[in-house]
């Protein structure tokens, strides 16, 4: 898999460098220069070529997330643990490289190495969303997006690939795959979609844009696997009929003259949902040691979600303090998060004399739903509803490295630590699980 990923990244890094001899000159949409304590990246311009290709539409990004976090009080077990995850990312766009109007390409290649703590804490929200990325405990490089989009018009256009799905529940303060702003998943992607929308998976799409401004409203529709993976191209299921079906809008506001955004969405699966463990990112497969647990099998499942974030202090456009929200809502059958809601309050760059700073505090809750399960568990309830807090300080000591000292309290939704004998016939012991103390320091390098 490695081989492959590593053939199909060096076919189309050659793709875009011959592109490049015939590409037509436009505004450049990004700057590399200045010294190395101003410039956005460690390596700079490149001598010059990296804005050109800049100039030509084509930025190509790559940054390493190093985290080191240990849960020091409560949950399942303590110690520091090390990871960290490197992403690369292309975007062409086909009209700055003189071929075509309204064509974006997107390839994104990621890797992850070493042991998180996401399954010390016994909460089902991970402590670490970084170390989830390609493949949740599996330290892999994959390919999770080859997306291209075509705007037919400045109001339409199409979307088709293997898509990441967490760009989608953005917010201003609170989204992301844990590298810059909050570090629990909780507070990057709305807990209620992550039975239905896995985050790499083959589908299409349309996107509408009302005003023809992408920063002022955007509604899309999707139809994508619903089985899909970083780490297979997903052509062996797409056809299957488990699907899923989305859609969301998200527009933007001005209350009290300031930045903000209101967001809402609903995603349908019609996958049959038969184990806990269909979606690692809800690290149910943790619960139990020597076995798993089964559930009654669940036809369909839906989510309903929606956030917002408004600028109450913005004395620079994109700068400055703000509160954000979530909300959703599932079935509450094949999915075990009944609801959800966090509320907090983000900054960046709110202090002139630190402009690339930003912070975070936030609190969620998850009201979860026991699931009905077979085998030696029938009878037994063993999650409760899960709430924590988090906060961070992102130190940007260049623009391009920075330093994140972060503390998460949580009460986990696992009650007690579960053993079943080597037959898998009968329980043996359990252990019960108290609030974790949930301590990381985050250090991001953009080349």
């Amino acid at each position: 898999m490695k081989r492959s990923v590593f053939i199909m990244f060096i076919f189309l890094f050659s793709l875009f460098i011959a592109a490049l001899s015939w590409a037509e000159e436009a505004a450049p949409a990004q700057t590399y220069s200045g010294d190395i304590w101003s410039r956005s990246t460690l390596t700079g311009d490149w001598g010059g070529l990296r804005n050109d290709w800049a100039k030509k539409g084509v930025i190509f990004d790559m940054n390493l997330t190093q985290t080191g976090m240990s849960v020091v009080s409560g949950g399942k077990q303590q110690g520091w643990e090390y990871a960290g995850r490197g992403n690369l990312t292309l975007n062409i766009d086909s009209q700055k490289l003189g071929l075509w109007p309204g064509g974006f390409l997107t390839v994104e290649v990621e890797g992850n190495y070493n042991r998180s703590v996401n399954l010390d804490s016994g909460a089902l929200m991970p402590a670490n969303t970084n170390q989830l990325f390609p493949m949740p405990g599996d330290q892999e490089l994959n390919i999770p997006a080859v997306t291209f989009m075509q705007f037919l018009s400045h109001n339409f256009g199409v979307v088709l690939g293997k898509l990441d799905t967490t760009s989608g529940d953005a917010n201003e303060f609170a989204h992301g795959k844990g590298d810059k702003q909050f570090m629990n998943l909780a507070f990057n992607l709305n807990p209620a979609l992550l039975l239905t929308s896995p985050n790499s998976v083959l589908g299409a799409g349309v996107i509408i844009l009302p005003t023809k401004d992408p920063n002022q409203a955007i509604i899309s529709a999707m139809v994508f696997d619903s089985n899909g993976k970083a780490n297979r191209s997903g052509f062996d299921t797409a056809f299957e009929g488990n699907n899923t079906y989305a859609v969301e809008g998200r527009v933007k506001t001005n209350l009290f003259g300031m930045t903000g955004h209101q967001l809402l969405g609903a995603a349908h699966s019609t996958k049959d949902f038969a184990s806990l463990e269909q979606n690692s990112l809800l690290l149910l497969k943790g619960i139990v040691q020597n076995g798993t647990l089964e559930t009654e099998k669940e036809d369909n499942s839906w989510a309903l979600y929606y956030n917002f974030d408004q600028y109450l202090y913005e004395p620079k456009k994109g700068q400055g303090i703000g509160i954000f929200g979530r909300f959703g809502a599932t079935d509450g059958k094949a999915n075990p998060v009944h609801y959800f809601y966090s509320l907090g309050i983000g900054g960046k760059g709110a202090m002139k004399s630190r402009p690339n700073d930003a912070f975070g505090l936030g609190y969620y809750y998850m009201d979860m739903s026991h699931p009905k399960l077979t085998g030696i568990f029938r009878d037994r309830e063993f999650l409760r509803d899960e709430y924590g807090v988090e906060a961070y300080y992102n130190i940007a000591l260049t623009p391009w490295l920075k330093l994140t000292p972060d503390i998460q309290v949580i009460r986990p939704a696992q009650k007690e630590m579960l053993s079943v004998s080597a037959d898998g016939l009968s329980l043996i012991s359990h252990k019960k699980i108290d609030t974790a103390t949930v301590l990381g320091l985050r250090l991001q390098l953009v080349f």
